[in-house]
């Protein structure tokens, strides 16, 4: 399924070969992008516990946030460039959205990893990563920006 930008109703997605191409293209891309930003959270995250000994929660929500700036400027500069669906106002408000939808569950995870099962706090920030990247890269790019350009 996919969002039509022109009505806002759900249409059965087409598969091709270019479309699974460009696809893949956007993954690797804001994987790269993510990755920068997974080094500006992890290593905030770290600091801000470790260091200054913020608790574990207050510290994810901080880092998060961080890592959310860096991961909007590259994504919507270098990654998705001119391929909003909604103008850049609309733009931001979807990707602080999705941004605070994928806070949501971050914390949801943290807490669950650390206070629930006993984990490290940056050990802990291992699986939430994979979890939150998914969820993150997978409503950005349906529900925000169109496909690769012609």
């Amino acid at each position: 399924m996919s969002l039509d930008a022109t009505t806002g109703a759900l249409k059965p997605a087409r598969l091709s070969i270019a479309g699974l191409i460009g696809f893949a293209k956007d993954a690797v891309g804001y994987g790269a992008a993510s990755a920068v930003a997974l080094v500006v959270d992890y290593s905030s995250l770290v600091i801000l516990n470790s260091v200054f000994h913020v608790s574990y929660l207050t510290a994810a929500f901080t880092a998060f946030m961080l890592g959310l700036v860096v991961a909007y400027l590259l994504n919507t500069r270098l990654v998705f460039k001119g391929r909003s669906r909604y103008g850049a106002r609309g733009e931001l408000i979807g990707f602080l959205v999705t941004g605070l939808a994928g806070l949501a569950l971050n914390q949801a995870l943290m807490y669950g990893f650390v206070s629930g099962m006993g984990m490290a706090v940056a050990a802990a920030k291992a699986p939430t990563v994979g979890f939150v990247f998914i969820f993150n890269f997978v409503s950005r790019r349906f529900l925000l920006f169109h496909g690769r350009p012609a």
